[in-house]
């Protein structure tokens, strides 16, 4: 169980970075976009915050899809 936390707060810490930085360097970006939802628009953001974004999100979500199978290990066993 311990290396289950070590994976969840290294993932948490490396993501928030991520993030930290990604704000850091999106200040002086004067390239702005919208985004196509199916019913509706955003506003315009840098396209630097939104391919950052989706980059953050997809490792987010790759290291817990790996968890939920880490989680199954440990209840079989």
């Amino acid at each position: 169980m311990p290396f289950l936390i070590k994976k969840i707060l290294f993932t948490l810490i490396f993501n928030t970075s991520l993030l930290i930085m990604l704000f850091l360097g999106i200040q002086n970006s004067s390239n702005k976009n919208k985004v196509d939802f199916f019913f509706d628009k955003t506003v315009l953001l840098p396209v630097s915050f939104i391919v950052g974004v989706s980059f953050i999100s997809g490792s987010i979500l790759g290291s817990f899809l790996n968890l939920t199978h880490l989680l199954k290990k440990d209840v079989e066993s």
